[in-house]
Parts: C-alpha cells; structure tokens; sequence
C-alpha cells in the first residue's frame, strides 16, 4: 500500500477539534490541596518545544483569570544546575512524552526545593508523572505523525480544565471552548491559498502574536521551520518594533495570529500598519475568520492552531516533504 505524504498529520488535525472538545469539558475534580493554584506564590511552566508554546498560551491564561505571576522556567536550572527556590510555588510541566531527562529532573528538582508540580502528558505512567504531584492526561490519543499537531491543542485545552477545576465560573468558557470548535470543525482560512503561495515563495516569515496569541505565533513559527523547513521567527506584535523591523526592507511575509483579547488590539494595529508600510506582505487572521466569536482567549489560540496546522500541512507536501516523518526530527527528543 502507498503511503501518502502527510496523512497521519492531516487526521490527526482532524481528529484535533473533536479530542478539544471533550477534553475542555472534563471535570478533573477537587485537586490536592499541596498544588493551591489559588493561593501559590507563582506558577512556572516548564516545558520544551510545542509543548512550551501551549504552556506560554496556558500562562497568559492563567495571570488574567487568577492574577498569579505565571513564567517559564528553563529546565536546565534543574538538569545541569542546583535549582532554584520553589517554596510555594507550583512547577506546571509540560510533555507530550513525559520522557525527556531534563524534564524529569525538573519534575524531582521542583519537589526537592520546596514546591508541588503539575504535569500535563500525553503518556500517564510516564517518568514524570509517577514523581509529579498531579497529572493530568491531556487525552489526545495516540500521535502517529512526528510533529505534534493535536497534542499541542488539547494541552490548551487540559489548561483550561485545570483552571476550572480551581475558578468554577471558567467553567462557561471551556463549554463555549468546545462549541467554538465544533464550529470551527473542518472549515480553511479565508485567501488560504493566496497565504500558502506566499508561504512557499518566502525566504522569512515572521509569525507575530500578543497576549495568548505569543504562543500560537511560537508554534506555527515552529511547525513552519521542522515541517516545511521554511526560516520562520516569532515576535510579540511590541518586542517585533525593537528591530527586528528592518528585516522587512528586504522582501518579507508576516502572519499576524489575533487572540481577540482587547487590550492587544492596538498593538497589533500598529504592528500590521509598520510591516504594510515597509513593504512587507501581510495576513492577519481572528477566529471570526473561522465563523467564531466571544471566546476566551486560550480558546481562540487553540481555534488558530487548529486553522494553521492545515496550512503547515498543505505547503509542505505542496514542496515535495512529508510533514509526518521530517528528516531531522524524532517524536521523543532526550535532552539534558
């Protein structure tokens, strides 16, 4: 039987807003009380990858509905230093695998100086999960295409539960989560072609986002680079206006990923309206684009990846790769 270029990673984007749905609607129950999301001095997420992408979209989450400082923290400071001081604080790790050294150690290195740890895996019974404190399936399935596609959308949507669990009025955002997906289901971007044409002929892509819109515009920049192996960087629609600008002098393309939040607005306004008069080419994208609307934003992030996921998808067999299996790439990357 032929293989076909892409099939794994296109039903498994498929597969993605139905597994969203179910997943943002699951009750996780009364957690422990040694992980108080409430009460915590602060949250660190602590992830690699995709994953790190989801944690910063559940970050921003996180400090508008609890009013906690939420930041990453490189695992590093646990597999190659001593550590850092965690006295109430909560280590949020994420991982599709739950597998990689540096993660695990971070998992134990959290617990050993003070703080509880929260993981959000893919694999219950993995290494990090057995040490962590909670663990919470993000129930995407079996993910048979090396990028991680619906994985990465159901960790927002594990994010989201979580944050239920702890804000019982968030409750009506993870159902609203659910019905803008459902509705979002099997619908492409408006001029997708056109962006995929420019998409192909570009040489640079900035992918720029704000608010929980960062972490999409991390992982669409990240899909574009291991699948379709197209130079793209991500940008806060602010950080991208201290120079990184003047990359669009020479011929640029720009995706601007619009979470919907209010106080982004004019950011991105004034981002889009720089890159257009330099000459850049421009797309900008809101889940309205995909028949949603008045939804949280980590909802309209997971709404956006789903629509972008398509796109990575169809250029990269568009040149001749398969986006299931890319060269360098493997499922479970082990790093220290």
């Amino acid at each position: 039987m032929t293989k076909v270029a892409g099939a794994l990673m296109r039903s498994e984007i498929n597969e993605a807003p139905d597994k969203f749905s179910a997943m943002v609607q699951r009750d996780l129950g009364a957690l422990p009380k040694s992980v108080d999301l409430v009460n915590t001095r602060a949250i660190y997420t602590i992830a690699r990858g995709s994953s790190d992408a989801a944690a910063n979209v559940i970050a921003y989450e996180f400090m508008r509905e609890l009013g906690k400082p939420v930041t990453t923290l490189p695992p590093s400071v646990f597999s190659l230093g001593k550590g850092v001081d965690m006295t109430d604080a909560i280590g949020l790790v994420v991982s599709q695998s739950g597998a990689s050294s540096d993660l695990v150690k971070a998992c134990a290195g959290t617990n050993e100086r003070g703080g509880n740890t929260i993981v959000l895996t893919n694999t219950d019974g993995s290494p990090a999960s057995k040490i962590a404190d909670v663990t919470i399936d993000i129930e995407a399935g079996p993910e048979l295409a090396i990028p991680a596609t619906k994985s990465v959308i159901c960790t927002i949507a594990a994010g989201m539960a979580l944050l239920a669990a702890v804000k019982p009025g968030y409750a009506k955002n993870c159902a609203d989560a659910a019905k803008a997906m459902k509705t979002a289901h099997g619908k492409e971007l408006p001029n997708q072609k056109p962006l995929e044409e420019a998409l192909i002929a570009a040489d640079s892509v900035y992918v720029i986002g704000r608010g929980c819109g960062l972490g999409v515009a991390h992982e669409v920049a990240l899909k574009l680079k291991e699948c379709a192996a197209l130079h793209a960087e991500a940008y806060s629609s602010s950080e991208v206006l201290h120079g990184p600008l003047q990359l669009a002098t020479k011929p640029l393309t720009v995706v601007i990923l619009d979470t919907g939040e209010a106080d982004t607005q004019e950011s991105l306004d004034i981002a889009q309206g720089r890159f257009l008069k330099a000459g850049a080419k421009v797309f900008r994208y809101r889940t309205s684009d995909m028949g949603v609307d008045a939804v949280t934003p980590a909802a309209a992030s997971a709404v956006l990846l789903y629509a972008l996921y398509a796109v990575v998808h169809d250029i990269t067999v568009a040149q001749g790769m398969d986006p299931d299996t890319p060269e360098t790439l493997a499922k479970i990357t082990d790093t220290v």
